[in-house]
């Protein structure tokens, strides 16, 4: 039996996905260009309604990139990227890697104290946003080294007719930017470049890291991910292999957030290196979502599951053709066997084909680095690794690898693994470890088993586990139970402060439409979940809420709910 078969025993199981790749050794940047060679005149992103071609998105980066050379930006400078899925983000990400600096990408929503966080920790030179958050990098721009703020506006990269559309209603709202603002707008900014007469082109290594994204990490506390222009090359090449479905010209809805390494990772980056076609999303709202999906008759689309419990209510949905799907994919967050069900009875009662895959990975590995194959299903599994990334589990922080069956700590290893923490070696040490096997694995603090076909079943976070009495108790194993209630839509389980038991357990439920929260449904629940949880695992509490609050990915922010139970005890 060779070493490939022992690291991997899955491999049989791959069907048309290919154990290994050859990785693109070059800049994202350089991977973009090459398919605009290829074709020049295919459709990169359509945006509000207006197409952009290959060839016009790689002049335009050109021009981005001279600009920025113009105002001074030089290779390993950082770039705050703090966009949502517009033309103008794509056109500067791209940009910032033709000249050998780096993109810090950050959400645009996040508070002042945030981004004056982001903007520091990076030691940003450059930021760009939209006109609608100039203020709050106004406010915090004297705490921090930024020498120039780039301001782009949506109505910039719309159509005549949608531009006045967009003025009468969104652009009206936006507060005024004083003329005299010290900051550069977005159409002054692009025609600085042609003050750019040397070499703006820099070339880097596969290796250079390319992009800061943000991420808890598996202690809780915000740090910088370095990753590099093979990690995101790599998962580009990795998810068509794992997809061999993919056609050049395939349209993929660009709902996840650019600043998100599953929306810049999967929907942006693997589509525009890859030869794919991305319809932006600006603003997430489930109706939008529907309505692009139609519309363009998009062949992927990739989310988290609360957008798929989302769109089952949608009333727009009803009569809707998903024919053109080829397909869809879950992660960030578990998807709940119960809802799996649900969304795949939704998607063969709209004309689709497939399923729902669910994927897993973590920000250290971009986003995604396994994923339920297309043709075979096990139930509670998040599949098979990507061609290349390795899978091991092992006894909790340590190299102890556990027999199949047994639940460990989830390693990651493969092409996509992050250079590191920013300015934070011991947190880098700490979560990326190399073993005797000559692999660098990254400690994902996540917990899962392993069966002896190599399916991976993800069993929740480590850090988000509540330990009652004595006993281990998974949130996400007890969603999963009471999402499969009949009265159920969705619920999220926290730990609360026990006298007794030091935790106990409360659920939050948000009930399906026309159900009442009283009491009768209460002890309904209750009852069911008697029978099916153990009695250390039962909720001692339920709460029913209209909505469950989400994090800027669409996640259930748990973390919230546990805040507020904290707030109101301390009161």
């Amino acid at each position: 039996m060779s070493e490939l078969t022992v690291k991997t025993p899955w491999i049989e199981h791959l069907g048309d996905v290919p154990a290994h790749l050859e990785y693109f050794q070059g800049s994202m940047y350089d991977a973009v260009e090459r398919i605009s060679l290829q074709y020049p005149n295919g459709i990169a992103f359509d945006f509000m309604g207006k197409s952009t071609t290959y060839k016009t998105l790689v002049q335009r980066i050109n021009e981005c990139a001279k600009s920025l050379r113009t105002i001074g930006v030089r290779q390993g400078d950082k770039v705050t990227i703090a966009m949502p899925n517009c033309p103008q983000a794509i056109y500067m990400f791209y940009a910032v890697n033709l000249i050998g600096a780096v993109a810090n990408m950050i959400h645009p929503l996040s508070a002042e104290k945030e981004i004056e966080f982001y903007l520091n920790a990076s030691n940003s030179v450059t930021a760009i946003t939209l006109d609608q958050f100039y203020h709050k990098f106004d406010h915090i721009r004297s705490n921090t080294k930024v020498v120039n703020i780039i301001i782009a506006s949506v109505k910039d990269e719309l159509s005549r007719p949608v531009r006045a559309g967009y003025m009468l209603t969104e652009g009206r709202k936006i507060e005024k930017i004083p003329k005299d603002a010290p900051v550069i707008r977005w159409k002054e900014f692009m025609r600085l470049g042609k003050h750019c007469f040397y070499n703006y082109k820099v070339q880097t290594s596969a290796n250079d890291v390319a992009v800061i994204l943000y991420s808890g990490g598996t202690t809780g506390t915000t740090k910088g991910i370095e990753l590099t222009n093979l990690n995101f090359n790599a998962l580009g090449q990795q998810v068509v292999a794992s997809n061999q479905m993919f056609r050049p010209g395939d349209r993929m809805l660009a709902a996840m957030p650019i600043f998100h390494g599953f929306g810049l990772g999967v929907c942006i980056h693997t589509m525009l290196s890859q030869g794919g076609r991305c319809i932006l999303v600006p603003r997430f709202t489930a109706k939008s979502y529907a309505k692009l999906i139609t519309k363009y008759k998009c062949n992927f689309i990739a989310g988290v599951p609360t957008l798929y419990e989302a769109l089952l209510r949608l009333p727009s949905m009803e009569g809707a053709d998903l024919s053109s799907l080829k397909g869809v994919f879950s992660g960030g967050d578990s998807l709940s066997i119960e809802l799996k069900k649900k969304f795949d009875k939704f998607l063969a009662d709209h004309r689709a084909a497939i399923q729902v895959r669910e994927g897993y990975g973590t920000t250290e590995t971009v986003t995604a680095c396994c994923l339920t194959p297309r043709d075979r299903y096990k139930e509670g599994s998040i599949g098979l690794p990507f061609p290349d990334t390795y899978i091991k589990i092992v006894k909790p922080d340590t190299d102890e690898e556990l027999p199949y069956g047994e639940e460990g700590e989830i390693l990651l290893a493969g092409p996509t693994v992050m250079k590191g923490y920013m300015d934070n070696p011991e947190e880098t040490a700490h979560t990326l470890r190399k073993h005797a096997d000559g692999l660098t694995w990254v400690y994902t603090g996540d917990l899962g088993v392993m069966d002896d076909e190599g399916f991976i079943y993800f069993k929740g976070r480590a850090k988000r586990m509540i330990i009652s009495s004595g006993y281990n108790i998974y949130p996400a194993q007890l969603e999963n139970i009471i999402d499969a209630h009949e009265m159920v839509q969705m619920s999220c389980v926290i730990g609360i402060p026990d006298t007794y038991k030091m935790q106990a357990v409360k659920a939050f439920i948000m009930l399906k439409p026309g159900v009442k929260a009283d009491e009768a449904t209460r002890e309904n629940i209750m009852a069911y979940c008697r029978k099916h949880i153990a009695k250390y695992a039962m909720p001692k509490e339920i709460e029913f809420r209209d909505e469950l609050p989400k994090t800027l990915v669409g996640k259930v922010a748990y973390r919230k709910l546990e805040e507020e139970e904290l707030a109101k005890r301390k009161q």
